[in-house]
């Protein structure tokens, strides 16, 4: 809310990391609970839903009430459909968890679709692109990638590539 978009965009890829470790440093410990999953999520909810909404409502969506009264309610519509998508998202991976593929994602991970929509901020802003000037272009892909995550689409998860035997050095560089 202090337009410090690209602070902003590193604190949400900075947690993107921080989510891929937890796990993994959970299971490698083996100090995994029901009560860590669950505070995981609500972490990942905060991380990956409300502040991607917040960030992308502040800098590009909130514009929309300037032009009419009607697309700034899409624009804060917008932004709420993704924070609610990522809360539905969450839960439906919750209480699929333990009997579903581990190798594929049901509708697209909160990370990712967190990505898609910081991502596009940090470029604009990083480009000298005014979040006013795309607001068009950021409605639909808020929208989209909140309903990318409640979708039935399959998404590799790569959960069962294995990195403890050796990996070719052309593997490294792809």
């Amino acid at each position: 809310t202090q337009n410090k978009f690209e602070q902003a965009a590193v604190a949400i890829f900075i947690a993107m990391v921080l989510d891929a470790l937890d796990g993994r440093v959970a299971r490698m410990t083996n100090t995994q609970s029901a009560f860590g999953a669950e505070y995981d999520s609500l972490a990942d909810m905060a991380s990956f839903g409300l502040a991607p909404a917040l960030v992308m409502y502040e800098w590009s969506l909130n514009s929309l009430v300037d032009v009419s009264y009607v697309l700034g309610k899409l624009g804060w519509l917008g932004a709420f459909l993704f924070a609610a998508c990522g809360a539905l998202r969450l839960a439906r991976f919750n209480v699929r968890a333990s009997n579903t593929d581990k190798r594929y994602f049901q509708g697209l991970p909160s990370p990712a679709a967190a990505a898609l929509v910081i991502g596009f901020v940090w470029a604009c802003h990083d480009n000298g692109i005014a979040g006013e000037t795309v607001n068009l272009v950021s409605l639909p892909l808020i929208v989209f990638a909140g309903l990318l995550m409640v979708s039935n689409i399959s998404f590799y998860s790569f959960k069962d590539i294995g990195f403890h035997n050796k990996v070719p050095f052309f593997a490294m560089l792809i």
